[in-house]
């Protein structure tokens, strides 16, 4: 059962989400348990791969170039840099590394054939790849799949009514579009909203029941709260109580009982007893490590204390699905081949030309 029947309709949902915590949570907790291990939670990292200078206009985001943040803008990461972060994010636990650039679509370019290079060695490595680059289209989505991304990230934000609040330079039916581009390409897709950006809550039902449309739901929902950034145009918003992201949560769980739901942005302002319930409410995710791209998220120790206490399991790679099998690139081999000639041909040029001694000229008066 991937969408609940019981919960298809605006109505149902709106009655759901508002049912009495402890009874939602309840709700929730034996749903979770018909399809999940109620131990086990994925520790991800996400990494920023590509910070700043993004052209779009999310409201909520300290990357857009037009705002004043503290967020400077960098080149995109070195494969070797992404590799050995990876690597020590997998020493401390997680089994996922999700790859963030600042970019407001993919570019046919030498930074995009890094990303699959990336893509590439991350899978080597026995981690789960997941990505979240923009709007993709088709033949991307296609190298990035055949490189073994494991999943692509590609948020809804919110409803489609209230999108437009939040963001012009990029349409809902963009985001639609790239999710589809994934799902064509064969990748799991990742895909969820953020709460507390000014929205009603029949915005947070919206945004369920644009997933409830799709033929194929996302595998893996993550619910963010807003982390309000000064210099941003969400900037004043008043954090939300942990109280709504465990609604969002369980409601998330019923409606979507196979998916994976994520508890991503915004555990620094909810407690261990918050993050219990979202836990027992259906929440089989957390990112791990002190960053969330560019906003604070607990580290790595906290969150093994907080497992320990609670008696929670890291969950493995591809427990849910094989690992992707990477093959090689063929716009990667041919500019690597080219590469390799050019260099070759440098060597024997300095070969041919080596002990040359200029011709000694006389100058006569």
């Amino acid at each position: 059962m991937k969408v609940n029947s019981q919960y298809n309709t605006k109505k149902s949902l709106l009655e759901l989400y508002n049912k009495p915590l402890l009874e939602l949570v309840f709700e929730a907790a034996t749903m979770h348990r018909q399809y999940h291990d109620p131990r086990e939670v994925q520790m991800s990292s996400l990494l920023s791969i590509k910070t700043g200078g993004c052209s779009e206009d999310c409201g909520y985001c300290p990357q857009a170039a037009r705002y004043n943040t503290d967020v400077d803008a960098q080149k995109l990461m070195t494969v070797d840099s992404v590799v050995e972060q990876a690597k020590n994010a997998k020493e401390n636990g997680s089994s996922r590394l999700c790859m963030g650039a600042a970019w407001r679509e993919v570019r046919d370019n030498k930074d995009f054939d890094n990303v699959v290079e990336m893509v590439q060695s991350v899978n080597e490595l026995g981690m789960e790849v997941c990505c979240t680059l923009g709007m993709l289209n088709e033949n991307q989505a296609e190298r990035l799949k055949n490189a073994g991304l494991f999943a692509y990230n590609h948020n809804l934000d919110s409803s489609k009514e209230y999108y437009k609040d939040v963001i012009s330079t990029r349409e809902y039916e963009d985001r639609l579009n790239t999710i589809e581009n994934a799902r064509k390409a064969g990748i799991s897709v990742c895909s969820g909203g953020i709460i507390g950006m000014g929205e009603a809550v029949e915005d947070r039902i919206g945004l369920l029941l644009s997933y409830m449309e799709m033929e194929t739901p996302p595998e893996s929902i993550p619910i963010n709260a807003l982390v309000a950034v000064e210099g941003t145009p969400l900037e004043d918003q008043k954090p939300i109580e942990q109280w709504e992201m465990i609604r969002m949560v369980a409601t998330t769980r019923i409606a979507f009982p196979k998916s994976v739901v994520r508890l991503s942005a915004g555990r620094t302002k909810m407690n261990m007893e918050g993050q219990a319930l979202c836990f027992m409410a259906g929440a089989s995710s957390i990112f791990a490590g002190d960053k969330l791209l560019t906003t604070p998220n607990p580290e790595f120790n906290e969150d093994m204390e907080m497992f320990k206490i609670l008696g929670l399991t890291p969950k493995a790679a591809f427990s849910d699905d094989e690992q992707p099998v990477s093959l090689p690139d063929p716009i990667i081999e041919e500019r690597k081949k080219k590469e390799m000639e050019r260099a070759q041909q440098l060597a024997e040029a300095r070969a041919k030309h080596e002990g040359f001694t200029p011709r000694k000229v006389t100058l006569v008066d």
